[in-house]
């Protein structure tokens, strides 16, 4: 997408397509009221009725055939979500309907809208920071309590706040440092370097928080991925089945069914956890499932928790305890401990293995049910550990991008406490400042070039 001139008036569908009882179709632009007028009959004139209000009238071509009725809502600029005049018509959803209508407006002079294209307008038109643009999107494809609970404290501008806040102060300290740097030759000194290295110092702390939050703004936006690993057979593929509570993926008495990964989602206590079946660990010969093992240790790298099934009723393989000790011992990546069929016969194979305290256990039997309801816990307790204190009117960073931009401002704030320590002269202190500022305006749009805008933007839906 590139960033068009936004003097022109667009127009899309704003509901999700398909068909549907209504479908919402919104123009927005300056000359969204003399487009819709062209296209529309209703008891007054658009250009008359007044803002924030609905009336009933008629959707016709321009062989004066009524295409459909409609509801249309006026919104006038500055008081609408662009900042610029918009019309929204409220048409039935047939799809034959919307393209016609859709057809209409394009042919009376809006052009269809980009991606996005109406939150970036708000943003352009200073209705919202980029930070709550992008929260828009947030909200739009949250897929738990966690995330909306996130989304929409970003929406109302809570991280907004942080980052302004921190900027105001920087922004004064540098006005005065620059001011000393334009008398350089006289010698005068307009701040106190103990007092910018304690705002520094302190700015830097308040951005370490942020940083910090991130730890667990990542799992609320985007789910904790969980791997499901373990032997053939040893009932990976039934707690699963357990955890979703239908049945998910192919349970057989043969080992190797599982040949490739099935990932699904569960949401365990308003966190969104992304649960893979993996293909059970052995040696092979067979050329797809040596494939699908492979992709399991793929898997088991770049999750953020591993959960080994262990069968309780047979004897334990030496390749299998080598694996499974191995996982345990590491200490790369969390790791939870599930002793599964405890319906059956104990073999007390797991007593071979040295199990390291900070591993969490759960005994199971996935058939019967038994245990899942501890998996779930124990899942839950996870990722209430994994989050730092945190109360409703804290600001949590949940963007990789803002993750990003706020490591940028760090390294420029610890250079301009290292060369404010070492008394260096200012333009050092100066420039590294700078960058900090410069990175956390990036963050809420006060620096922003072309291709962040595009980049973000194209990631919306169309029609927002």
């Amino acid at each position: 997408m590139i960033l068009r001139d936004h003097e022109d008036t667009i127009v899309a569908l704003a509901t999700p397509a398909g068909e549907g009882a209504i479908a919402v179709i919104r123009l927005s632009g300056p000359d969204a009221i003399q487009i819709s007028e062209k296209c529309f009959r209703g008891k007054t004139a658009i250009q008359s009725q007044q803002s924030h209000t609905v009336q009933f009238g008629k959707i016709i071509d321009f062989n004066n055939r009524t295409i459909d009725e409609v509801l249309c809502t006026l919104f006038k600029s500055p008081k609408s979500f662009t900042g610029e005049d918009v019309v929204e018509f409220g048409c039935h959803g047939g799809q034959f309907v919307v393209k016609k209508v859709l057809e209409i407006f394009i042919s009376a002079g809006a052009r269809p809208a980009d991606p996005g294209e109406f939150t970036k307008r708000a943003f352009l038109n200073g209705k919202m920071d980029l930070s709550q643009a992008e929260a828009i999107a947030d909200l739009i494809y949250a897929q738990s309590d966690r995330a909306h609970t996130a989304s929409l404290a970003q929406l109302e501008g809570k991280l907004a706040q942080n980052i302004r806040q921190a900027r105001d102060r920087l922004i004064d300290v540098l006005k005065l440092m620059e001011l000393e740097l334009d008398f350089i030759e006289d010698d005068l000194e307009f701040v106190d370097k103990s007092k910018v290295l304690a705002l520094t110092e302190g700015v830097l702390t308040e951005i370490n928080v942020l940083l910090e939050s991130f730890r667990f703004g990542k799992i609320w936006r985007e789910g904790i991925s969980a791997a499901i690993i373990g032997a053939p057979n040893a009932g990976k593929s039934s707690i699963l089945n357990a955890l979703l509570g239908q049945e998910r993926a192919i349970v057989t008495h043969i080992p190797g069914t599982t040949r490739d990964f099935i990932e699904e989602s569960l949401i365990i206590d308003g966190i969104l956890f992304r649960i893979s079946d993996t293909a059970g660990i052995r040696e092979t010969e067979d050329f797809v499932e040596k494939e699908g093992v492979k992709r399991t240790r793929q898997i088991i790298e770049k999750s953020d928790i591993s959960i080994i099934v262990v069968d309780r009723s047979r004897e334990m393989p030496e390749e299998e305890r080598i694996f499974i000790s191995d996982i345990l011992t590491q200490n790369k990546f969390p790791v939870m401990l599930v002793e599964n069929k405890i319906d059956l016969t104990a073999v007390e194979n797991i007593k071979s293995i040295e199990i390291p305290k900070r591993i969490t256990k759960v005994r199971t039997s996935a058939l019967q049910g038994i245990g899942i309801e501890e998996l779930k816990s124990a899942l839950s307790n996870f990722a209430e550990s994994a989050k730092i204190a945190s109360n409703e009117t804290s600001a949590v960073v949940t963007s990789r991008r803002h993750q990003a931009s706020l490591l940028h401002a760090k390294e420029g704030l610890e250079g301009a406490i290292d060369s404010l320590k070492k008394k260096a002269s200012n333009e050092f202190v100066v420039v590294d400042l700078r960058t900090a500022l410069d990175a956390l305006g990036e963050i809420i749009g006060e620096v922003t070039t072309e291709e962040i805008l595009n980049d973000i933007f194209s990631k919306f839906c169309i029609g927002k």
